[in-house]
């Protein structure tokens, strides 16, 4: 697809993207609103969903239902999925053993389309969980990219980038799935642990 912000499936629901679901709807009106710039309500959005949907790297990744509306949600802001491949400095213990690796492939973020550029939104990880991992909260202001803090508040490596897979208009399913069975070994179905829980213990 196109950089365009006019290219209609940028708007447009799909497989993962599922904007046209009620509880999508019903959410995005409820918190965005009707009210201010597109800028404002992409902002009320950032924050409810930084805040109010806990970061968990537990999750079944070989389940289609863990990809679905994550990003990408229905307020006629123009909006696509990116990625990039980030080495994670300051996981837990548990969670490194259990993938093999302190890289993360397939990171997302989401790519929005505000006062005429594009702009990187990445709303995790939760204000809690920053507190245990000793990390500044990502801030957003529309206007510039919001990408992982390279240090935390301490001065130690936090994120580091790799490499930037590029942008879609719905997940790219196949190619992560494809991506996590080469690099950490199998199919994901889910590892057992509370990644909140587990922070400061190491």
């Amino acid at each position: 697809m196109s950089d365009s912000p006019n290219d209609p499936g940028y708007l447009a629901p799909a497989e993962f993207v599922d904007s046209d679901h009620p509880a999508i709807i019903s959410f995005a009106r409820e918190t965005a609103g009707s009210t201010g710039t597109d800028l404002e309500r992409v902002l009320r959005l950032f924050h409810a969903i930084r805040d109010g949907i806990r970061y968990d790297p537990y999750m079944p990744m070989s389940e289609k239902q863990s990809f679905r509306a994550s990003d990408c949600l229905m307020i006629g802001v123009p909006a696509r999925c990116g990625y990039a491949d980030v080495r994670n400095h300051l996981a837990t213990r548990k969670l490194l053993e259990s993938m093999g690796t302190d890289v993360f492939f397939w990171h997302s973020f989401s790519d929005l389309y505000l006062e005429g550029k594009w702009v990187k939104a990445t709303p995790a990880f939760n204000r809690s969980l920053c507190d245990k991992f000793g990390l500044k909260p990502l801030e957003f202001d529309g206007r510039s990219d919001s990408l992982f803090h390279e240090f935390d508040r301490a001065g130690n490596k936090h994120m580091e980038y790799i490499r930037f897979r590029g942008t879609y208009a719905d997940v790219p399913y196949a190619e992560i799935i494809a991506t996590f069975v080469e690099e950490y070994g199998e199919e994901d179905e889910g590892l057992d642990g509370d990644f909140e829980a587990e922070a400061g213990h190491d």
